[in-house]
């Protein structure tokens, strides 16, 4: 692209700055008057105090003080007030038909479901029996390899001191039987303490592979839960590694869709290119899961007009109005999600941060809303009700049965997600410079135009195939995806 800023539509006041601007450029017919950060925007035209500013075609917040035209457009006189969503036409939705018949190599599970890794894990009841579990897991790291791909220890901070009935039990136990129940947990200990509130009994394990139950106090405390759990790995890895990779359609893939340390850059390359990939996948068959339910407000009318029915329309707008509450009783406010890395990024406020966040999601028609951590069983893109806090929102999508994670970084995230592997898309090329080993493709090329969105769509998706068939991302190269189960912590910690 010749033109140094770019407009994403003719009615917008402001345009964003694909380059560092100075003083004095002259840009779309007018001089800047400062200096605006890549990734920034910059006013098109003035703008009166308290006046709408517009962004994608849509409202992101009103001027806090008059704007002239050329003036780097920030926190400094643009605030977070609600506004208008703009009625929109849904999009016209992608081929249903595919051109081409896709496969990649999976591992098929007893109930039919298709995993992309085959893990061992090691799930918690409670915080208490975390270390044992960590003990467990290295203890194991000597074994040999046999086709399984590790064994992993998914430890949390809660599982005690909460109340034994009400959401926030049920969001725990649902959660823990979500990754007990993942295609790509092969085999399975669960480990608990004896005395927290989250009993072993009250977890919905899968019977339909091996699972071992253990309790600290009932062996006898630390050491010999460790030798009990090493033994119970050693046992079972032979029957997991049974299990071996097979072609299996596309339509079998459950994608989840996630991004983190967003930047001004995050709608405008690595989101839209994940949502062309996204559309692919739809068009296969397969699933896409959208959530960050924080993350779409102001961009939640988007969603509702690809919705196929009404009835999915009421259940997203029930999630969004859940949130409004929820952060009132708390006295917060939903601009408070914006990080001050987003902020440093470019991005103003949430509803800014959202029409670029919700372009992940594609064209595709909206088929389902799910709850935090439920079981996803609905074909095509979907919506998860999670927070926008990257670790505790990849837990509910993976917990619902995501299988390969796709998330997107401005700043530069280093997410892992086991036993679902996560691959990261920067969405501008010098985060991909600056942090080459945590970055699995550069999506920055959209904006300087050396890519197309529609061919870098399709490289997403022929790396979320290559994932899936085994090709290993680079956070898994490093080892993350471990401390990042976070389940959703609701209710009063007593």
């Amino acid at each position: 692209m010749t033109e140094p800023v770019l407009l994403l539509h003719p009615d917008d006041t402001v345009g964003v700055a694909l380059r560092p601007l100075a003083a004095g450029d002259a840009v779309r017919g007018v001089r800047v008057r400062g200096p605006v950060p890549a990734g920034h925007k910059v006013a098109l035209r003035d703008v009166a105090p308290g006046a709408a500013v517009t962004k994608y075609g849509q409202f992101i917040g009103s001027a806090t003080t008059g704007i002239v035209a050329g003036e780097h457009v920030h926190t400094h006189n643009l605030g977070y007030e609600e506004g208008p969503r703009n009625a929109v036409t849904a999009p016209a939705a992608p081929p249903t038909t595919p051109t081409e018949s896709l496969a990649y190599q999976g591992f098929r599970r007893a109930d039919g479901r298709v995993g992309t890794r085959s893990y061992i894990g090691i799930l918690t009841s409670v915080n208490c029996s975390a270390t044992v579990a960590k003990l467990i897991a290295e203890a194991c790291r000597g074994m040999p390899d046999d086709g399984v791909d590790g064994v992993v220890a998914l430890t949390h901070g809660t599982g005690c001191g909460l109340a034994d009935d009400g959401d926030g039990l049920a969001i725990l136990r649902r959660t823990l039987a979500g990754y007990a129940r993942h295609p790509n947990i092969g085999g399975l200990l669960v480990l608990g303490l004896g005395c927290e509130v989250n009993q072993l009994d009250g977890i919905d394990l899968p019977d339909d592979r091996p699972v071992v139950p253990l309790t600290i106090q009932e062996l006898g405390g630390t050491a010999a839960t460790v030798r009990a759990g090493v033994a119970a790995v050693a046992a079972m890895r032979a029957e997991v590694a049974a299990t071996r990779r097979t072609d299996v359609p596309v339509s079998e893939l459950v994608l989840g869709l996630q991004c983190g340390g967003s930047d001004g850059y995050s709608g405008l390359t690595a989101n839209p290119a994940l949502g062309v990939a996204a559309d692919l996948l739809v068009a296969h068959g397969g699933t896409a899961i959208l959530g960050e339910t924080p993350e779409i407000y102001g961009a939640e009318h988007l969603l509702a007009a690809r919705a196929t029915d009404d009835g999915v329309v009421r259940r997203l707008m029930t999630r969004v109005d859940w949130w409004r509450g929820y952060v009132d009783r708390h006295g917060g406010s939903l601009d408070h999600n914006p990080s001050p890395g987003n902020r440093a990024g470019g991005i103003t406020t949430i509803l800014e941060k959202s029409l670029g966040a919700v372009a992940k999601g594609g064209a595709s028609p909206l088929t389902a809303v799910y709850e935090y951590a439920e079981p996803v069983t609905a074909r095509g893109l979907v919506f998860m009700d999670t927070p926008g806090y990257d670790p505790v929102s990849a837990t509910g999508m993976v917990a619902g049965g995501a299988t390969v994670l796709a998330f997107t970084t401005g700043r530069g995230s280093v997410f892992g997600c086991r036993p679902a592997p996560s691959i990261k898309l920067s969405t501008n090329s010098e985060l991909y410079r600056r942090m080459p080993d945590d970055i699995d493709l550069d999506c920055g090329g959209i904006a300087d135009g050396s890519a197309g969105l529609a061919d870098l769509g399709r490289r997403v998706f022929d790396l979320v195939l290559d994932v899936a068939s085994g090709r290993r991302t680079r956070s898994e190269d490093l080892g993350f995806g471990a401390e990042e189960f976070v389940p959703w912590q609701l209710g009063a910690v007593m």
